[in-house]
């Protein structure tokens, strides 16, 4: 089918802008370690039956002990480390802002891959790096008394964006090398009729690496109080799962599919319009105003994201 990686991305676009959307009600309602919790098992589970569905395999068997210790770090870092600082400035910036910042991965993947892959920054990478700094620069710093630049954003928020960004990037590199190996683990002959699923099964690994990290943050800081407590939140839980089904579920393993049908450029880019495509819901959702600057640093940004991929 023509177009397909293409359309596949942007599905992957508005996946992530319902994902946010309902992420940054559920963790209002329940908490960021509660709602993360309850994230990483489902998509695990969920991800497992469906694999199980279409290859006859819930765990990914084929994986070795390198493709799960990759997975496994990558996970760590993207939804351990990445998820909490995100979700954590959906709390104090509000989604809209957060999935601004979103906008760094490129940015913290292309350093990753300089460090562990032997990629080299080239100068249409620096420049990538700050059109998209620029852009961020616009939506969050603004004239304060006495005409000083000052910071429109509680300084927590700008952080734990900052964080999520790094995690997401520096998670996108590690799992791809994880998924490298478990491509090469798969016998040749199995391999045609499962390789496209291999994205999800991968995934998987993350999930649980993800779910166990949360579940041991919280056991030493809370307890499983909440974890009990948010089941009878009809609402929180509710938007829980929409979180899952259009995140971990389906964005996540579409976005790994997407770059198997069009080149990676166009499939990076296309899936990172989310920062433009969630301004108007959020107008309407949680009040947030649209502004000219506003509307300006997600386009700057996301212009700077694609010029990363331009070769």
């Amino acid at each position: 089918m023509q177009y397909l990686g293409e359309i596949i991305s942007m599905g992957v676009a508005f996946s992530w802008t319902i994902t946010a959307i309902a992420s940054e009600v559920a963790s209002k309602r329940l908490g960021v370690f509660t709602l993360n919790v309850w994230r990483m098992s489902a998509a695990f589970i969920l991800t497992g039956l469906g694999m199980w569905i279409f290859t006859g395999q819930f765990m990914p068997v084929y994986a070795s002990g390198r493709a799960w210790m990759w997975l496994t770090l990558s996970g760590l870092v993207g939804y351990a480390m990445g998820d909490y600082c995100l979700f954590r400035s959906y709390l104090a910036i509000g989604s809209r802002y957060g999935q601004l910042f979103m906008t760094l991965a490129p940015m913290a993947a292309a350093f990753m891959a300089w460090f562990t892959l032997g990629q080299h920054l080239t100068v249409n990478s620096i420049i990538a790096m700050i059109v998209t700094l620029l852009g961020i620069a616009i939506s969050v710093l603004g004239r304060g008394d006495g005409k000083k630049i000052t910071l429109k954003l509680p300084l927590s928020g700008v952080l734990f964006g900052i964080g999520a960004g790094m995690g997401q990037g520096i998670g996108l590199v590690l799992s791809k090398i994880g998924l490298d190996y478990y491509i090469k683990d798969t016998p040749s002959y199995i391999l045609p009729s499962i390789q496209n699923y291999l994205p999800f099964s991968a995934n998987m690994i993350r999930c649980l690496a993800g779910f166990l990290a949360f579940l041991l943050i919280m056991w030493v800081h809370q307890g499983f109080g909440m974890l009990h407590k948010s089941i009878h939140d009809k609402k929180g839980m509710s938007m829980t799962l929409i979180a899952v089904i259009f995140g971990p579920f389906i964005g996540v393993g579409f976005s790994l599919m997407a770059v198997q049908y069009t080149a990676a450029g166009i499939a990076s880019t296309l899936m990172a319009l989310t920062p433009i495509l969630i301004i108007i819901p959020s107008h309407y959702i949680f009040g947030q105003p649209i502004t000219v600057k506003g509307v300006l640093g997600a386009v700057v940004s996301v212009l700077g994201v694609s010029l990363f991929f331009l070769h």
